[in-house]
């Protein structure tokens, strides 16, 4: 065990050292050329000079500052230590300059080429990129909403090279991998995010839920308690998609059969849902009660400014329910309003 070791110690610190070693090293050994040189011509002529004094001249001259208040008297101290620790002071820092902007350039292309991992706590992940378009979107929604507002977004997907500028003025962070792969969750830090949204990778293509169900699957597997929302395309994989552990499931398909049917019945209809899904303006709330009956939760939400419209227990929603209709403990009531409200 320790000769493996010592093989890659020698390999990759003594032979080739990183640049940190390097810089180190060298700074190291030319303070301890100044300060003793220093110490050498120098005290014969000034016996109060100490060691910290010669440690402090050489590292204000190595960095070029000199400030004047110890300086070399004799032609050995000036010649032999001064000129060669000045002249190597400015070629060091000219090394750390470029050694520092060397780093920060590579670790800002590395998260730009989603090749980073993130650390963040309580985010919100998005997986797959359908469309640029879409994902702005998403992000501008969940950025109106005060719960999500302040949430960092990471992006994760396959095949984006670099992430657009739309999406990095809006602050979004990218993982590139394949977002079935624990590898790739993890560098994403999915199992401290609040929320995962799995989107189709091919809107109105069939076979894009089934990476919808596989990533949902490993984003389960590995943090079940976290509230995954899935997009799907066939109503028919919604059942497969729960059984999967998702916690909400968008099936486009249906829902665009109800704008198409609702846009013929009655014109203007999908206007009317789009201002009531945005997080923007006035939008529906599942608010949870502590009303006995509907007509105690709306007296309590029109008090709130917020109109109350319906109930929701379970996975069923009534809407326009009687005044006498009652409500149980785990009850949420459907409200219109501009705020979330805490509970009526």
């Amino acid at each position: 065990m320790i000769v493996p070791l010592f093989r890659l110690f020698a390999r990759r610190v003594v032979r080739n050292p990183p640049g940190q070693v390097r810089v180190a090293v060298l700074l190291a050994a030319i303070l301890a050329y100044g300060t003793t040189g220093f110490v050498y011509f120098e005290l014969p002529i000034k016996p109060d000079l100490s060691w910290v004094d010669a440690l402090w001249w050489s590292l204000v001259t190595l960095t070029t500052i000199g400030y004047g208040d110890i300086y070399p008297a004799t032609t050995g101290g000036r010649f032999l230590v001064a000129a060669p620790l000045m002249t190597f002071g400015i070629g060091l820092l000219g090394y750390v300059l470029s050694l520092a902007a060397t780093t920060l350039i590579e670790a800002k292309s590395r998260e730009l080429s989603g090749m980073s991992n993130v650390s963040y706590r309580d985010h919100v992940v998005i997986l797959n990129l359908p469309s640029v378009e879409k994902v702005a979107r998403i992000v501008d929604e969940l950025r109106e909403d005060k719960a999500f507002g302040g949430k960092e977004i990471v992006l994760v997907d396959e095949h984006l090279e670099t992430v657009p500028r739309e999406l990095l003025d809006r602050g979004v962070h990218y993982v590139r991998g394949n977002p079935t792969r624990d590898e790739t969750l993890g560098r994403a830090n999915v199992d401290e995010a609040s929320h995962a949204v799995i989107l189709s990778k091919k809107p109105g293509d069939p076979h894009s839920d089934d990476l919808a169900l596989a990533i949902t699957l490993a984003v389960e597997a590995r943090t079940p308690n976290i509230r995954s929302i899935a997009e799907c395309v066939d109503a028919g994989h919604e059942e497969l998609l729960r059984k999967a552990g998702c916690n909400s499931i968008v099936c486009s398909g249906r829902y665009e059969a109800h704008f198409v049917s609702n846009e013929v019945v009655h014109p203007g209809i999908q206007d009317v849902i789009a201002e009531l899904l945005t997080v923007s303006g006035q939008q529906l709330h599942l608010v949870p009660t502590n009303a006995k009956t509907f007509a105690e939760a709306a007296a309590s939400a029109q008090a709130q400014g917020h109109i109350a419209v319906g109930v929701r227990r379970g996975a069923q929603t009534s809407i326009n329910v009687k005044p006498d209709h009652p409500l149980a403990a785990d009850d949420y009531v459907v409200t219109i309003g501009d705020r979330r409200l805490e509970r009526l």
